[in-house]
């Protein structure tokens, strides 16, 4: 069980650091008590990430949103497990169709037992968040639904892939709109809705939400390319392996090819064919960090995390919005 993640200890008002601590903590309680079940597999399968840790970010900032209302509210740590619940559940299956192998430092559910019971246990973790849902209300219950809705036709869209004629920047940023915006988004709206701030305020979190959970996305997306698998637990170019194209690639494919570089045509060669090689999928790794494309990557996601940080601007004063900027700061400087 875990406590507030390192991050999070970075808060500079004391209160508001111990406040976020203890919500985490008792977040983490309530899913690993929520998740207990008479089936010791299904148990244990569907706990094996919650006891890995992770950031617990969705959470957190549930959390964060209450402040600009009434932080003490009962229904608070409630509203915050269920993000958390979700985002996990959708972990089990994401490993399943990456056929990923590791997930925050351990195996994943599907390495681990399976895909049938990786795939089982998300839908129980699922189930769980629905229960929790329930008991928060009307309003709640429709902006879950609304944000499971898209999650799954995020997931859909990206299987499919961009329909002829679509461009296949605009499928890739409507998928990641779907699959992270709106789970993180349902995070921000229900933390202030539940604490009974102002109207105004939780659509502030709505589009705040939004705006940073694709920021993070498209961070993580550069970070898979990259990235450190130590520091950052998971396997280094997943999405490149399963020739899933995120950012880099597809601005790279916009770029008219240069004739004059060795470099951009054996990179375009080496993402037209299998990664599956290893010696190939490294050698793609380091020919895209050091491509141009992937500079202009930095560059979208830095521009989408000002306009996160606009958002907050127009929130009230508080320590906790001080927080917010500081995570907009974050989010542009992880990929610096």
């Amino acid at each position: 069980m875990t406590t507030a993640p390192p991050y999070w200890h970075t808060i500079r008002h004391r209160k508001l650091r111990t406040r976020i601590a203890e919500g985490l903590a008792a977040v983490d309680a309530m899913m690993f008590d929520s998740s207990k079940t008479e089936q010791p597999l299904l148990a244990t399968s569907a706990q094996h990430l919650l006891a890995a840790g992770g950031k617990r970010f969705r959470a957190a900032l549930t959390l964060l949103a209450a402040q600009f209302g009434d932080a003490e509210a009962p229904a608070v740590i409630k509203a915050a497990a269920v993000v958390e619940f979700i985002h996990v559940a959708s972990l089990h299956h994401d490993d399943v169709m990456d056929q990923a192998h590791v997930r925050r430092g351990v195996p994943t559910v599907n390495a681990r037992w399976g895909n049938r019971i990786a795939v089982r246990s998300g839908d129980f973790l699922l189930a769980r968040s629905a229960q929790l849902t329930a008991e928060l209300g009307a309003e709640v219950i429709r902006a879950q639904r609304s944000a499971l809705t898209r999650l799954v036709q995020g997931q859909a869209l990206e299987l499919q892939g961009p329909r002829p004629g679509e461009d296949p920047l605009t499928h890739y940023l409507k998928v990641v709109s779907d699959k992270t915006g709106s789970l993180i988004a349902l995070a921000g709206r229900t933390g202030a809705m539940v604490a009974g701030a102002h109207p105004d305020i939780v659509e502030a979190f709505d589009t705040f939400g939004e705006t940073l959970g694709r920021v993070f996305q498209l961070a993580d997306d550069l970070l898979d390319i990259s990235g450190n698998p130590a520091s950052s637990g998971k396997t280094a170019g997943t999405d490149l392996r399963q020739g899933v194209d995120t950012l880099p690639v597809l601005l790279l494919r916009a770029l008219p090819p240069d004739p004059h570089d060795p470099a951009d045509s054996r990179l375009r060669v080496l993402l037209d064919g299998s990664l599956h090689n290893d010696h190939d999928h490294q050698e793609a790794l380091e020919l895209l960090c050091n491509h141009a494309a992937f500079q202009q990557a930095r560059e979208y996601t830095t521009r989408e995390a000002i306009k996160a940080r606009q958002v907050v601007m127009e929130l009230p004063r508080c320590p906790a919005r001080t927080v917010l900027l500081d995570l907009c700061q974050t989010a542009a400087t992880r990929i610096a």
